[in-house]
């Protein structure tokens, strides 16, 4: 599909995240909306260098905003979150 730079857009670090990492080893990143479970994988396993154990995703609807008497909406976005191998770690999620 793509480069595996532009399937996984970006971490995803919030306080339920957070919980997530430290109790069941789970971490959520913004992926690309066409990007399938067996992408993701393959892309954080070599982006980050740690086995991957399972992928679930999800689409996040855009909330509607209004200016004035016009609306609008935010686009749509889809989630992955990531189970690694106990023992595995990423670096950049530690000391959050």
């Amino acid at each position: 599909m793509k480069d595996m730079h532009q399937i996984i857009k970006r971490p995803i670090i919030t306080e339920k995240s957070t919980l997530q990492k430290e109790s069941m080893n789970k971490l959520a990143f913004e992926v690309d909306p066409r990007a399938n479970k067996i992408e993701i994988k393959q892309s954080v396993e070599k982006l980050f260098n740690v086995k991957v154990l399972n992928v679930h995703t999800l689409t996040v609807k855009g909330k509607k905003r209004r200016m004035g008497r016009w609306e609008g909406r935010r686009k749509n976005w889809k989630k992955a979150i990531v189970t690694l191998r106990p023992g595995d770690h990423i670096e950049f999620f530690e000391g959050v």
